[in-house]
């Protein structure tokens, strides 16, 4: 076995009725010690593959997670004393002996999946914590995922590079952690957002296929699918279009699933950022949920009626939510104004005397052909509850796309893997008090070779080319075709109000490398905390990290962060004020 070492001759899981006979010696954590009368014990060993039972003759003093070696002979166990829930079920190691490795006081929590802990529990006790079969499961699956990665970038030769982990301040707006130069007293590092800037510099360098696993960093706030620390997969590729970025990625990601699920998913589909908005209401579309958005412009384009009186009329139909009650519609339409839409409509669809009936406050104000049209374009069925939002398109949009969510939610793994690629999204986002444009991704973002020319005069209208990838609802990971042309960054470096000098403070060193001869790059990066939590079904990346921080950013095994010593404060030439 390749398991085997000069303790152990294998592992507890690996054994089977093929090693009926085989002396063995294997080394773990006593999981459960059952004794019977005097002069018979049963010890279940466990270790990193599983449990196997162990008959020890005679009496042992042993308790709950004692380390020990079991040497013994493997055997068929009695028949009708089998056990299918153990992949070593139909066997057992008989005339045993057990030598304690370690003694162990007992644990904080049994070392069970069925056993429901407190997190912050199982967060200072991570040790003991790690020893349970999901936590197994769940690192042993990144581990995998990491490799299927690494092989699917080396097959497309792609070369691995470790960028600096002490960097510059970087435009990419997240908060960043800042690390004080003890050399360089008063000035100040920062941790790496991502390797962005880095990873251009190494297409300038000819590296003209980059990937790394690379450790990222951001000083936000904490939740289910955000840590201060994270690890992406990170690419940057030169003399590539968009298309091959995306079929760079799609390759690994799908050479991932299909080692966490033993399938392949099919080929990952693709759509705009407008019709992500238009049909799901967000640009993170969960495609499991069956319903979309509909434009009901054509019901209510010319309707009299002031409460579905607006720019845009968008509705989504509850599948059998007939049955809602008034408070419960009472609740979405508060939900609804909490979500930014100045109110929402509802309508009950009904049946009576073979004819389709609607129940809501604005159905007597509305016309017969408005009634049947709200029905037709709903495609709304007897049973069926239709919401709609009357607004601006987005706020209608992105209203009814919350809804669908909370209303149609799924647990993250469940069912299948749906995939999405979402490209062609704004490059700028919206515009700041000061007048000029936010960029909606990073101002080194190509903008689309159609758009440019607004820039200037309808920057809001310009389409970048960027693209997210998406999964069950999460975003894994955005990318884009990046500027390499010095007269087209300068233009977008003005329409953010950047100066020349303040250009060149902040980036030179990134377009004084243009100057050298930058080739057209693109690249990509995705979580690969977030993909392996949708691939292991947990609702947190927490659960996924080996030792992860709590929602507040504390780490209850090691109790950081903890003030520093005095002495090592002035030799950073640092003093706490405040506080």
């Amino acid at each position: 076995m390749t398991s085997a070492t000069s303790m152990r001759t294998g592992l507890c899981g690996e054994l089977g009725v093929d090693d009926v006979g085989t002396k063995v010696r294997l080394c773990g954590w006593v999981a459960r010690r059952r004794e019977h009368g005097e002069h018979l014990a049963f010890v279940d060993l466990r270790d990193r593959s599983g449990i196997v039972q162990c008959v020890v003759d005679g009496s042992v003093e042993l308790r709950n997670e004692y380390v020990v070696a079991v040497s013994g002979v493997v055997r068929r166990r009695p028949e009708g004393m089998e056990n299918p829930s153990l992949l070593t079920g139909e066997v057992e190691i008989g005339d045993c002996t057990v030598e304690v490795l370690a003694a162990a006081e007992p644990p904080p929590f049994h070392v069970e999946d069925r056993t429901d802990v407190d997190e912050a529990v199982r967060l200072r006790h991570r040790y003991v914590d790690l020893r349970r079969p999901r936590m197994q499961a769940n690192l042993r699956l990144r581990a995998a995922v990491v490799s299927a990665i690494r092989r699917a970038m080396e097959r497309e030769e792609f070369c691995e590079v470790e960028t600096p982990l002490l960097w510059s301040p970087t435009p990419e707006g997240a908060r960043e952690f800042a690390v004080p130069s003890r050399l360089h007293r008063g000035d100040f590092y920062v941790l790496p957002q991502s390797p962005q800037i880095a990873k251009q510099l190494l297409m300038v360098g000819g590296f003209d296929r980059y990937y790394q696993i690379a450790r990222c960093l951001r000083d936000e706030d904490l939740r289910a699918d955000r840590q201060f620390e994270f690890t992406q997969l990170d690419m940057e590729a030169s003399f590539v279009t968009q298309d091959d970025v995306l079929g760079f990625v799609s390759e690994a990601v799908l050479d991932a699933a299909q080692c966490a699920t033993g399938e392949r998913p099919p080929p990952i589909e693709r759509m705009t950022w407008a019709e992500a908005l238009d049909r799901y209401g967000t640009d993170k579309p969960d495609l499991r949920i069956e319903t979309e958005l509909v434009d009901l412009g054509e019901a209510f384009g010319s309707t009299e009626v002031r409460a579905l009186s607006a720019p845009s009329v968008k509705g989504l139909r509850i599948p059998g939510g007939g049955g809602t009650s008034r408070a419960g519609l009472d609740a979405l339409g508060e939900r609804a104004r909490a979500l930014g839409a100045k109110g929402l409509a509802w309508f009950r669809v009904a049946e009576s005397d073979g004819a389709t009936t609607l129940d809501s406050p604005l159905a007597r104000v509305l016309s017969d052909a408005e009634r049947d049209a709200l029905v037709r374009v709903s495609a709304a069925a007897p049973g069926d509850l239709v919401l709609a939002v009357a607004d601006d398109h987005r706020t209608a949009c992105t209203v009814l796309g919350q809804l669908r969510v909370e209303l149609g939610a799924r647990p993250v793994g469940e069912g299948p893997h749906r995939y999405v690629w979402v490209v062609e999204f704004p490059l700028f986002e919206t515009v700041s008090a000061d007048g000029h444009p936010v960029p909606a991704h990073h101002p080194f973002t190509m903008p689309h070779p159609e758009d440019i020319d607004r820039m200037e005069t309808d920057p809001l209208s310009v389409r970048s080319q960027a693209y997210d990838l998406v999964l069950n609802g999460w975003e894994l990971g955005s990318g884009s075709v990046r500027i390499h042309r010095a007269d087209i960054q300068a233009r977008v470096f003005k329409a953010l109000g950047i100066s020349d000098e303040d250009a060149e403070a902040r980036f030179g060193f990134l377009t004084g490398a243009f100057r050298f001869g930058a080739p057209p790059h693109a690249g990509f990066a995705f979580g690969i905390d977030r993909l392996v939590a949708v691939l292991a079904g947990e609702e947190s990346i927490r659960e996924v990290i080996a030792f992860p921080k709590t929602q507040s950013g504390a780490d209850p095994l090691t109790g950081a962060p903890k003030p520093l010593p005095a002495s090592s404060l002035a030799e950073l030439g640092i003093r706490i004020v405040g506080g």
